[in-house]
């Protein structure tokens, strides 16, 4: 280094790379939200899209809009990798333009120190360190860049392998609750099949769903914005589906053991509650139905066969009962761009239709 400029590029690459470096870190190794205003993970996730979600409302309808919007998570992670190697390379590039004097042949300017960094971090080996403080960082780099793309790839199967294990109970929910799901047609589903009975342990497996996304999806948040490869399906209206279910159970419904609908209810208003406060969101506190429809409700459930209470009792327990999660999943379908949970569930069951 010959002058303040080298100790001032040497500085800012050293920067650009420990910023990198703690980037990947904390995205792919810390099992937890690490929130911070120079993560350039959760900027490039919060910028592209609120873009991205801005031209698929606008300019696409129906399955053209799901078919542009499914593309984005796998879009961002991708050009995260690409962000990542680009702001690296840039890091060393600076590094070795500094210590230049130190390289054969000796780069004549910054692009070309920038071109023997990306030679070093992809391995190519363009460029001969003489110096010991160059081979250093042309080891650190090279070092750098199989480090980047090995924890990329472990990335992509992590984040797939959660993706296949949170849609496996969204898909079979189809023929339960219908597309989109409701609550009321998955009630009146398991009446008409007499699988009444079985209601607990739907209840048991999907508080275990619950559990598992949640603790992926705080892990790796950019698993939200993954879609379901199944149309008018999504795993917020199916949680939505499940939870109302379970509010109908603790507060409608007689003769249904509660205690699984509890717990149910429980970890699934938390997790709710948790990925909605990671995002920024909260809800207004309401229901989000009126007493109209919570009667044509409690008039399809007595049709259906089931005791119930009597819907002037029933109403204002059911109404503080959702009230915990509705409002939550009512912003986040809207901060995702998807379907909200159906309530009445005018749409049958697919083997119905």
């Amino acid at each position: 280094m010959t002058g303040p400029a080298d100790l001032l590029a040497f500085v800012a690459g050293l920067a650009c790379v420990a910023l990198v470096l703690w980037d990947v870190f904390e995205t792919i190794v810390v099992p937890r939200p690490t929130p911070g205003r120079f993560r350039l993970a959760r900027n490039l996730v919060a910028v592209s899209w609120a873009a991205w979600k801005a031209a698929g409302v606008r300019s696409r309808r129906g399955l053209a809009r799901e078919r542009l919007l499914g593309m984005y998570a796998p879009a961002v992670v991708i050009a995260l990798l690409i962000l990542w190697l680009v702001v690296v390379v840039l890091g060393y590039g600076l590094i070795l333009f500094a210590i230049r004097d130190q390289l054969r042949p000796v780069p004549p300017d910054l692009g070309s120190a920038v071109f023997y960094a990306g030679t070093s971090v992809l391995t190519l080996g363009d460029v001969l360190p003489a110096g010991p403080l160059a081979r250093a960082v042309t080891l650190a780099a090279a070092a750098s860049g199989l480090g980047i793309v090995a924890l990329v790839i472990t990335y992509l199967f992590s984040l797939f392998g959660s993706l296949q294990r949170r849609e496996l109970l969204v898909v079979t929910l189809d023929a339960r609750a219908g597309a989109p799901p409701s609550a009321l047609v998955l009630l009146e589903t398991y009446a008409r099949l007499g699988l009444v009975g079985e209601l607990p342990a739907l209840f048991a497996d999907w508080e275990r769903w619950s559990a598992e996304v949640l603790d992926s999806h705080v892990a790796y948040p950019i698993l939200g914005y993954f879609r379901s490869s199944h149309d008018n399906e999504s795993w917020v209206s199916a949680l939505g589906a499940v939870l109302d279910a379970a509010s109908l159970v603790l507060t409608t419904v007689r003769g249904v053991p509660r205690g699984q609908a509890e717990l149910m209810a429980r970890v699934g208003s938390h997790f709710v509650e948790d990925i909605s406060n990671f995002l920024g969101l909260h809800g207004d506190g309401e229901p989000g139905i009126d007493r109209v429809a919570f009667e044509a409700a409690h008039g399809r459930l007595a049709a259906a066969g089931y005791d119930l209470e009597e819907a002037d009792t029933a109403w204002p327990s059911f109404v503080a009962a959702r009230a915990t999660y509705a409002p939550r999943l009512v912003r986040l379908a809207a901060f995702w761009a998807i379907p909200a949970t159906e309530w009445l569930g005018d749409r049958d069951p697919p083997r119905e239709r």
